[in-house]
């Protein structure tokens, strides 16, 4: 039998900067900046800001509805969007806001069989008279749409 050679035990401070090593990895590649400069740019451009108040949207519906002056009542509180009702000594108005801007797209899209005029921002829609939605612009910002209904559109 010939003696068995030991090799020296490893030492655990190694090990251990080896584990955190690979700890971190996922860390630094989610972290890293990347070439892809033109996704942040587009983030910052689908964004718009209310420039009364200065708040940057998407925004919730409590928020939307504290900077027309009302306590929205939440109406639906779904994952595909959320709608709170207003009703103040101007008029009643709807606000809805979308966790993902195709949803919004959908919404719109929907909303155009009925037509009329809806305040538009990222991912938020105010649906309200139309007097209503050029004092909301100067509020919250985003832009005046207005959508064709389905049907003949009236002689001028």
């Amino acid at each position: 039998m010939t003696p068995q050679t030991q090799q020296p035990p490893r030492r655990p401070t190694a090990r251990l900067r080896h584990g955190a090593a690979l700890a971190l990895l996922p860390l630094a590649v989610a972290c890293g900046g990347g070439d892809d400069g033109g996704a942040a740019e587009r983030k910052r451009a689908s964004v718009t800001a209310a420039p009364e108040a200065g708040v940057v949207a998407p925004a919730k519906v409590e928020v939307i509805a504290g900077l027309t002056g009302c306590t929205a009542e939440i109406r639906i509180d779904a994952e595909e969007l959320r709608e709170g009702a207003c009703r103040t000594k101007r008029g009643e108005y709807r606000i809805t806001t979308f966790p993902e801007d195709r949803l919004q797209v959908i919404w719109l899209d929907s909303a155009a069989v009925y037509g009329g005029k809806y305040l538009v921002g990222t991912r938020w829609v105010v649906s309200a008279r139309p007097e209503l939605l050029d004092g909301f612009r100067s509020r919250l910002g985003g832009t005046v749409r207005e959508l064709r209904g389905i049907g003949p559109t009236p002689a001028p």
